[in-house]
């Protein structure tokens, strides 16, 4: 059945992690009759354990309801429920390209938070026309009055109107949509020009291959149509065209302004990419949609099986993992310490963290990882340039005419009284304030800050120093150069990959020094003395020695002269320093876990 334009609304609903959004979509879904009574169950969009137990939303989900509007007409909500962290900011940004609106939901006792802040400008950005939104309006700290003027004073938007809903009762549901129906704009479009869709997202269905979900923006969408990627040019033959209402219901067509899925018994999900554009293989559209860009992954770690023998386990898991997430980015990795494993990119610090809990649990694997670090722009003498992934791999300094180091801009919210401690930190990691504003009680501040000097500990310190009431955003604003070293730590002076590091030249003593100190507790003592050392280049910058294990010999001396016990230890002496040369050095492994999981502070 078609529908008129005009009656269609697609909106996001963004929002900072836990100010509600799933929960108050789960009341939008029961409110239109999505899903029975019966049938719902907490944060329905949100199909993975992690995202459920987190109370975070990691995949973005679409769902199409038809609500009754008070002018008596039937409208098509296409509600599209979106990540509200900073590592899928850039599937955030496609699900708001696909939409004319946005739903912004502020927590009525929590306020203004960063994320709220980064995920708005995205939709400003978009042309999005927003309806505020005051959730947990029945908690008892609520103060959606104090929040109203936050919006206003913080975000800039008008929030006079501002809907006061509960996600948790579904009180002021009827008015939210009534406002989504009145106050956001119908999709534009035209029936009869060539296929224009945007790709939003895509996964991996056992039985169907990759599910691609679309929106449409001009021409219609059929089953056995031919389709052309457009940044690939790979043709598919559609086999399915359907929506979701949140279950999955095959349709004949989709037309303009309509979001749905369709399958073409593509096997991967890297053919296909967020924000490309799909077109009709015989009459393709002149021109793709704006602002597609393949994502970048930021972080790096190498994963490694605790035991070598699962190493073919850990691979098929990754592959499978890959299948549902295209952003994942591995290769092989041999290190001399922890043996076989992978080097794997990611888009960030939580997308790292769930990556990792997923392989555990989904895959039962036990796994170390090492320390995050970020890539580095490495710019040689002879005028070429590297990316370098790997502390390990890095050229020799001789050849290094400068390095460029990934750049930040963070956005911090706190309350006035933190502020302080705040600032501190962010110039002990290196930062550049760039802006600071008040509004009401709550200070924002404005770093440029070094992104390897976030991918640590940075998150949890800002925390525990604001009591909690700290929130925290970044967006990567390119490279500069700076004085950056390689520290290679050395055992009984045998270089080890797997802990080498890049740091700042200001703070590689301190780092060094801080790993050996850890070593040292670490290791456990051998019948001959280990040194421990961390140097940059051929330049020892700190040291620990772990005294050896020593046999009585002179046990059996019972009097007599000096020199009989001096000959006996002196014997020893000579042993242990050929013991020294030949001897192997045994690191458990666990030492090893725990030195990269706490070198980092």
């Amino acid at each position: 059945m078609a529908t008129d334009l005009s009656l269609i609304r697609n909106f996001a609903i963004i929002a900072h992690i836990d100010h509600g959004k799933s929960t108050l979509a789960d009341r939008i879904i029961e409110f239109c009759g999505g899903l029975q009574q019966r049938e719902m169950q907490e944060q329905v969009l949100d199909s993975m354990d992690i995202e459920r137990e987190r109370g975070i939303t990691i995949k973005a989900q679409t769902v199409r309801l038809n609500y009754k509007a008070k002018d008596g007409k039937t409208y098509q909500l296409n509600l599209i429920d979106t990540p509200g962290h900073v590592d899928f900011s850039y599937e955030v940004s496609r699900s708001l390209a696909s939409c004319e609106g946005s739903v912004l939901v502020v927590d009525a006792t929590q306020g203004v938070e960063a994320q709220t802040l980064a995920n708005v400008y995205l939709a400003i950005n978009n042309n999005h026309e927003i309806v505020p939104v005051l959730n947990k309006i029945d908690l008892p700290s609520a103060d959606p009055e104090r929040v109203k003027k936050q919006i206003e004073d913080v975000i800039g938007i008008d929030a006079s109107e501002a809907v006061e809903t509960s996600g948790k009762t579904g009180l002021g549901v009827d008015n939210l949509l009534e406002a989504v129906v009145t106050r956001l704009p119908a999709p534009v479009g035209n029936v009869d020009a060539p296929l224009k869709a945007l790709l939003i997202d895509s996964w991996y269905d056992s039985y169907l291959g990759v599910i691609i979900l679309v929106r449409i923006h001009d021409g219609i969408i059929r089953k056995k149509m031919q389709i052309r990627m457009m940044s690939n040019n790979a043709v598919y033959t559609i086999d399915k065209v359907g929506i979701f209402t949140p279950k999955m219901q095959d349709v004949e067509e989709l037309r303009p302004g309509e979001v749905g899925f369709i399958t073409a018994s593509i096997k991967s999900v890297s053919d296909c990419h967020v924000g490309d554009t799909i077109t009709d293989n015989k009459s393709p559209c002149a021109q793709a949609l704006p602002g597609f860009k393949p994502s970048i992954p930021v972080v790096f770690c190498s994963i490694f099986p605790v035991d070598s023998s699962v190493y073919g386990l850990l691979k098929d898991a990754l592959a499978k993992l890959k299948l549902n997430d295209a952003s994942i980015d591995y290769q092989n990795e041999n290190s001399a310490a922890l043996g076989l494993g992978f080097r794997c990119g990611f888009l960030g610090l939580l997308h790292m963290e769930i990556i990792q809990e997923r392989l555990s649990r989904e895959f039962d694997l036990d796994l170390i990882t090492t320390a995050p670090s970020v890539a580095y722009k490495i710019n040689m003498t002879d005028g070429s340039q590297i990316t370098l992934h790997n502390p390990a791999d890095m050229p020799e300094t001789t050849k290094i005419a400068s390095i460029e180091e990934p750049m930040v801009r963070a956005t911090i919210l706190v309350p006035d009284e933190y502020l302080g401690s705040v600032l501190k930190l962010c110039t002990e990691r290196r930062g550049e304030q760039e802006d600071l504003t008040y509004a009401g009680s709550r200070a924002m501040v404005v770093y440029k800050i070094p992104l390897n000097e976030i991918v640590f500990d940075f998150y949890d310190r800002l925390k525990s120093i604001s009591s909690g009431y700290a929130s925290f955003d970044y967006e990567l604003i390119g490279y500069e150069v700076s004085d950056l070293v390689k520290v290679q730590i050395l055992i009984n002076e045998e270089p080890v990959d797997a802990l080498a590091f890049l740091c700042h030249r200001e703070e590689a003593e301190s780092r060094g020094r801080q790993i050996c100190e850890r070593l040292k507790d670490l290791i456990p003592r051998h019948l001959f003395k280990i040194p421990i050392q961390a140097a940059i280049g051929g330049k020892v910058v700190a040291r620990e020695t772990i005294s050896a294990m020593r046999k009585d010999v002179t046990a059996k001396c019972y009097g007599g002269d000096i020199t009989r016990k001096r000959k006996l230890l002196d014997k020893q002496k000579k042993g242990k320093q050929r013991m020294r040369q030949f001897g192997k050095v045994e690191v458990p492994q666990s030492a090893f876990i725990e030195a990269l999981r706490i070198g980092d502070n």
